[in-house]
């Protein structure tokens, strides 16, 4: 490297040096300088909220004396901004036969929203919106930001009524921001209309959007917290989706979208808050956090939806943005009645199951409700039917199972024949051609089976999210969308601080359903029969209890019918449909005759004798190696 190179590079980095240490003192100029401004701006909002203190102390309900102190400590640069600040919040209320909403000038709000046919697992009123306990603000630029939670709207009497609230915000160039809320009659829906007029001298014209920002904290309204929890989230629908997505079941999250998305909802596990735009918004940003089984404020979760939708003012500068909230239950008929997709909010299964429970389930459950008004009775006769209509597939599996336990005195001859665990593929083959000489196909009672898995996964869904077996009682069960609790102490132990009778009774009967099936089934030596014998007897009924104890005591009065009825009806086809010494006589018949076999049976022959030819190969191998070494 030449002279003139080391002096460039010199140069160069002697250049670099002396813009970074410039780029610093500048950046630490402007954090002093900020420091300064936020400074001033909290010593000035100090000054301000006492001024308003006094006053308030002074003058007690005097708007004239908190308006002067206002004045006098303004922070906006529009007068009657300044006094909506500091203005007497008062409180409005909407009702009709199912909701009663009280609305805030403080933001032109809810401020808590009732259900009134409707109540807590402790018969209190159902606040789907508890007082206080919600945040909806409307962001505009009219030219600095301008949020509507701060200010005290006027109530507008003239354009209010019965069934309608109007609350302005006014500026001091004419203009004025406008919430109108509107309760539909005999409905949980309200409509909102968020407008800006006489503001198109206020508004920026590089400004075409707003932001909104709606956080509510869901209150505790069911018995059992964990089940509670698991069925409530935070959902978010892009238009004309197949379904909802969704943060929560349990778990806090939070999420991020930049495109367009219809509406948002604050489910809980039977109540809603939806909130849609129509025109939809144009970006969204979604928080849930669950706060804990023992919060003292009894809450469930606390809820934050950040949006943003787009405005086009009219030719006048109008500027007109329509919102709609439902407030209410999670009925599916009733949420599609509204024709918006909000019954997508009810957790049904996928594409198979759901089509099930939505075109079988439900319409066999609300049709038998329209005589029946005894739930418990309803789930019986919706066991016995379903049942009924599954019989042509379960017989097949039932018989299958009663054939094979006739065939156990043949069976224990295999197993005696075949002790040694190297004859196991021997004994398979024999096992085989028995239950191909009585006619028995060991898939047949697989198949059918697994057709009615969809049925139970289907009802597994249903009942914790259907909201009409929700606080109904029968026998010692005082809710069927709760745990039926018979025992219950104060720790937790395993996970449990209690026992759910109707739970503990389904259990004991997939175990003893487990004990007649199996009681014939010969398992000889075979360990890993034995193990599956363990499995279905001990194990499954064990975990099962443990998933249903803290579950709805209707789901688990539904497996328990389940069980007892399939125990009668595989008793029934053992002693009316099987015929033991027929079978016998049949695998008698057929020793000294050739069977066909099936493809299934060609190809398991064919994978055995391809199991020893590999065998034999590798006992081969295993001793030319041993015979090269003595050598």
């Amino acid at each position: 490297m030449d002279k003139n190179s080391i002096i460039g590079f010199v140069l160069i980095a002697l250049i670099m040096m002396g813009f970074f240490a410039y780029q610093s003192r500048v950046y630490n100029r402007q954090l002093e300088y900020q420091a300064q401004l936020d400074s001033i701006a909290a010593v000035e909002q100090h000054r301000q909220d006492s001024i308003r203190a006094a006053y308030l102390a002074e003058h007690p309900g005097d708007t004239v004396a908190v308006h002067a102190a206002a004045a006098s400590a303004a922070v906006y640069s529009d007068s009657l901004l300044n006094a909506a600040v500091v203005a007497d919040e008062n409180f409005y209320k909407l009702e009709n036969e199912k909701l009663e909403v009280v609305f805030t000038t403080r933001g032109a709000q809810p401020y808590s929203v009732r259900v009134k046919d409707r109540y807590n697992y402790d018969k209190s009123d159902l606040y789907i919106i508890p007082e206080g306990k919600s945040q909806l603000g409307m962001v505009v630029y009219a030219p600095t930001a301008v949020d509507t939670r701060k200010f005290n709207f006027q109530y507008v009497p003239e354009e209010s009524g019965d069934s309608t609230i109007v609350m302005r915000l006014p500026f001091s160039g004419g203009g004025y921001i406008e919430q109108k809320y509107t309760l539909r009659p005999d409905s949980y829906s309200i409509d909102d209309t968020f407008s800006l007029v006489g503001m198109a001298g206020v508004l920026p014209r590089n400004v075409n959007t707003i932001d909104v920002d709606f956080d509510a904290v869901i209150p505790r309204m069911e018995k059992g917290y964990k089940n509670e929890s698991q069925y409530s989230r935070l959902n978010y629908y892009f238009p004309d989706d197949k379904k909802p997505a969704n943060i929560g079941n349990g778990r806090s999250g939070e999420k991020r979208f930049d495109n367009k998305i219809e509406w948002f909802a604050f489910q809980q596990q039977f109540f809603s808050a939806i909130m849609r735009a129509p025109e939809n918004f144009s970006y969204g940003e979604f928080s849930l956090k669950f706060l804990g089984k023992d919060n003292p404020s009894n809450d469930l979760m606390a809820c934050k939806a950040a949006m943003r939708s787009d405005i086009s003012p009219a030719p006048d500068g109008t500027v007109t943005v329509p919102f709609e909230f439902y407030f209410g239950p999670n009925s599916y008929r009733g949420l599609k009645s509204y024709g918006h997709s909000y019954e997508k909010v009810i957790p049904l299964g996928g594409s198979v199951i759901g089509v099930f429970t939505k075109y079988v389930i439900i319409p066999l459950f609300d049709w038998l409700s329209r005589f029946i008004s005894n739930f418990g009775i309803i789930i019986l006769l919706m066991t016995v039917f379903i049942k009924i209509v599954v019989l042509p597939f379960a017989y097949k599996s039932y018989s299958s199972s009663a054939k094979m336990q006739a065939l156990k005195p043949e069976l224990d001859k295999l197993n005696a024949k075949y002790p040694k665990q190297e004859d196991a593929m021997k004994k398979q083959q024999a096992t085989m051609d028995l239950y191909r000489k009585a006619g028995i196909s060991p898939m047949g009672g697989c198949l059918p089976m697994l057709l009615q898995m969809p049925i139970l996964w289907a009802m597994f869904r249903f009942f914790p999210a259907s909201i009409e077996l929700r606080q109904q009682r029968f026998l010692w069960a005082e809710d069927l969308s709760a745990y039926d609790d018979v025992i219950h102490w104060g720790t937790s132990i395993l996970g449990m601080d209690h026992i759910s009778l109707f739970a503990l009774l389904m259990a004991l009967s997939m175990f003893f359903y487990s004990k007649i099936t199996m009681q014939n089934q010969a398992t000889g030596d075979d360990p890993n029969a034995k193990m599956m014998r363990a499995m279905s007897l001990y194990m499954m009924p064990i975990m099962m209890f443990f998933i249903c104890n803290n579950l709805s005591s209707g789901l688990s009065y539904y497996y328990l019918l389940s069980n007892l009825i399939t125990m009668v009806e595989t008793w029934v086809i053992k002693k009316w449909f099987v015929h033991p010494e027929e079978i016998l006589a049949k695998v008698k018949a057929a020793d000294n005759k050739p069977v066909p076999k099936s493809k299934w049976q060609q190809r398991l022959e064919e994978a055995q004798k391809m199991q020893r030819e590999y065998e034999k190969q590798q006992a081969k191998g295993g001793s030319s190696s041993k015979g090269g070494k003595k050598r």
